[in-house]
């Protein structure tokens, strides 16, 4: 963009663009908002841009910092733009020959919906729609043109109720049994701009403006009125975003999509938008405007043969005009190469000559951004570091989960945290009896508890998805969750929980038992019902990613992992071992946190040490399981970390049922409860504390992994490389104490 060098009062709010004049500064985006910015860098490279100006953000905080209205100052600022655009175009606003007509369209230096929308063809009056007829000979186009602009300007400037336009549009349709747009005659237009002017005095008490600088101030006004608006306003509180920076607005000479049946306006994308394949696709429509592409009347039409369906008769834009199809698509390439990323082209063509009016980076999927970034590396559009760069490090954990599908239908049920990614469907249940009992009969769930404890573990195993009313990221759920790749949902305080009647309240909904429910551990949302999900796959790209990031990566990467499942599918991502393996979590499991217990309610080191030889095959086989699948990778096993307390059960049914299998009575179990029970059970009585008062746990641990270390490398040939971490160690005594008796369990293993 080119400063007005002719402006002597703050010249940085506005800057020209097209017919070759440029802005290439850094700040491009700042001062003209993403829409301004393409337009200064596609005028860079010589493609056709209709001429403009553009206010920029800077004008934007002023109109707002005089209370949101245009500064006098401002308003001649404007019309110094408007002078050297006539000049340039060689037409005069509001002249009754070669009338300038105007289109205005908002960006802003991010995405953000609410924002006005654009307003075309702004200028027209009942004078400069008889001089638009006058010099295109084309009295139907003219008022076409004008009563496109009453509607438009009428709902973003005039706030009158876009219904009421429709309503108006459909009766004159339906009078004169007209079935599409191209049957509208001049008469029609005027019958319905007639009736637009009369709706417009009647809701707003004033007629349609015809001082077209009055339209001009008013167009500026209400589009920058809509930065500070509601709309606009929940969008930037939703994606953090500062009010400070402001609104651009592009101000250009009008292009006409509705000339003739020479001319057409759509959009082109330069990549499918589904898959990533560098493939061109899109929409157009003849004898058209933009607005038309979100309206009931027409159906836009596809723009290349292949994407007709095979059926279809309806002419692609590449059959119905192939010149332009040739030079547009030829024109999105060289944009993609420039812009080093896939695009959405808006373009219009006027009487076979193409304009481009806006080139935008599209949003798109995680997968799709990551094929796209890695398709433009390899074709030396960006570099490998580029690559790395674009595609965020929550969209790859993203790719190991289920999605939902951006397509299906979904009512909102309540909001919590994203605790764990993913999303999951399943029956409500409330208890980890339940989920097990309903996993066993083939069903997947979704556990729903006020919070989760350490013994249900066994319960989020079983779920597809947990869902809890309190906590946070940290909680019990949300650690569990993401060890055992479960989706979760925590602090959804909405939902209310009736245990005794099995039943869930939120939103007005009642849910109990066995319905079904869906959530999403990547946003937070619930849902109703089942949604369905995408299950995750990983393309050839995503692995020349994960190739690259090992290219310039300096740290070596182990995963978390208590499974072989786990520890084979982190070791097809690429990591180099284990650097947590929680052993505590596998005595949680159904058929050994019975004899977990037995060892903690024994009353003599003898009674544990009968139960901890039951307990020591499990723990091998989980060992030499493990130290298979991770071959030739380290493996960090931390030996047992909780409390004791946290391994006996808490409810009534769980204590019952754990009397009845060890065979002792109520009263010994909530004794032992009882004494177990710590003030401060997190800085209390666990890790190597626990194995200083009671080693023998620790020897039968480690025991396992030596035991364990010998059966895998015969089975595998591989070196296998155990790591054995000791936790909670505060002293030197603690440390050496512990080292000499698992030193002894070695030497007797070895021997």
């Amino acid at each position: 963009m080119v400063k007005l060098a002719e402006q002597s009062i703050s010249d940085s709010r506005l800057f020209a663009c097209g017919n070759g004049e440029s802005w290439n500064e850094q700040e491009s985006v700042d001062m003209l908002g993403l829409k301004g910015a393409s337009l200064s860098k596609m005028t860079d490279l010589g493609h056709p841009v209709p001429v403009g100006f553009i206010l920029t953000t800077d004008f934007c905080r002023d109109f707002n910092a005089a209370g949101n209205q245009l500064p006098s100052d401002a308003i001649d600022l404007v019309k110094a733009g408007l002078e050297k655009l006539e000049k340039r175009l060689g037409r005069e606003y509001g002249g009754c020959d070669k009338p300038l007509l105007l289109s205005i369209r908002t960006g802003a230096p991010v995405h953000l919906a609410g924002l006005m929308p654009a307003i075309l063809n702004l200028g027209l009056n009942d004078q400069t729609c008889a001089a638009l007829a006058d010099e295109t000979g084309d009295l139907r186009f003219a008022l076409d043109c004008y009563r496109r602009y009453i509607e438009s300007y009428s709902i973003a400037v005039l706030n009158v109720g876009e219904i009421l336009f429709e309503d108006i549009f459909e009766d004159v349709r339906a009078e004169g049994g007209l079935t599409s747009i191209s049957e509208f005659e001049s008469g029609d237009y005027q019958t319905i701009i007639d009736r637009y002017k009369t709706c417009i005095e009647e809701n707003t008490g004033a007629e349609f403006p015809q001082n077209v600088y009055q339209q001009l101030m008013g167009g500026i006004s209400a589009a920058f009125e809509s930065w500070y608006g509601y709309r606009a306003n929940t969008q930037r509180r939703a994606n953090n975003i500062s009010d400070e920076i402001g609104l651009a607005l592009t101000v250009q000479g009008m292009v006409f999509g509705n000339r003739n049946t020479n001319s057409a306006t759509g959009v082109l994308q330069t990549r499918n938008p589904h898959t990533g394949e560098a493939i061109v696709s899109g929409t157009y429509l003849t004898y058209a405007q933009g607005p038309e592409f979100e309206g009931q009347y027409r159906t836009p039409k596809p723009l290349t043969i292949k994407d007709k369906a095979d059926s279809s008769r309806v002419s692609s834009l590449e059959e119905r005009m192939p010149k332009m199809f040739k030079a547009l698509v030829k024109t999105a390439s060289e944009l993609e190469k420039a812009f080093g990323d896939m695009l959405d082209i808006e373009f219009t063509i006027e009487d076979n000559i193409l304009y481009i009016l806006e080139a935008v980076r599209p949003k798109r999927n995680d997968q799709v951004e990551l094929i796209v970034a890695v398709d433009l590396a390899k074709s030396g559009m960006i570099s490998k570091k580029d690559a790395l760069m674009r595609v965020n490090p929550k969209s790859i954990e993203q790719l190991l989960h289920p999605s939902l599908d951006p397509m299906a239908n979904k009512t909102i049920l309540a909001r919590g945290l994203p605790a764990s990614p993913g999303a999951a469907s399943g029956e409500i249940v409330f208890n980890s009896e339940e989920a097990e009992e309903r996993k066993a009969a083939g069903k997947n769930v979704i556990l729903v508890k006020t919070e989760t404890s350490p013994e249900d573990v066994y319960g989020i195993h079983a779920a597809t998805g947990i869902l809890t009313v309190r906590g946070g990221s940290t909680s019990h759920a949300a650690v569990a969750a993401r060890i055992m790749a479960r989706p979760c949902v925590t602090g959804a305080s909405a939902i209310k929980i009736d245990m005794e009647t099995h039943t869930l309240y939120a939103s007005g909904y009642t849910l109990r038992k066995g319905d079904m429910i869906t959530i999403d551990g990547t946003s937070g949302e619930i849902y109703t019902g089942k949604v369905k999900t995408i299950e995750p796959s990983f393309s050839s790209e995503f692995y020349t990613l994960m190739k690259w990031a090992d290219e310039v990566r300096t740290l070596k990467i182990r995963v978390n992992a208590e499974t072989p499942e786990l520890a084979i599918k982190a070791q097809k991502m690429g990591a180099e071992g284990i650097g947590l393996c929680r052993t505590e979590h596998m005595f949680f499991e159904k058929g050994r946190i019975v004899v977990m217990r037995e060892m903690i309610l024994a009353e003599s080191e003898v009674g544990r040490k009968r139960a901890l030889d039951k307990l020591l095959p499990m723990q091998c086989k989980d060992f030499v399981d493990l130290f298979t699948a991770m071959s030739g990778y380290p493996v960090t096993i931390r030996l047992l970390d909780p409390p004791l307390h946290e391994f006996l059960p808490k409810s009534e049914r769980d204590i019952a049922e754990t009397a009845a299998a060890l065979g002792v009575d109520h009263k010994t179990i909530l004794t032992r409860l009882e004494s177990l029970s710590e003030t401060n059970p997190m800085l209390g009585h666990r890790g190597c504390r626990l194995a200083i008062t009671h080693p023998e746990i620790y020897d039968m641990q480690v025991r396992a992994i030596f035991e364990a270390t010998i059966l895998a490398e015969k089975a595998t040939g591989d070196p296998i490389m155990p790591e054995i971490m000791i936790p909670f160690v505060s002293t030197k005594a603690e440390l050496v104490f512990l080292r000499d008796r698992i030193e002894k369990v070695a030497d007797e293993v070895a021997n």
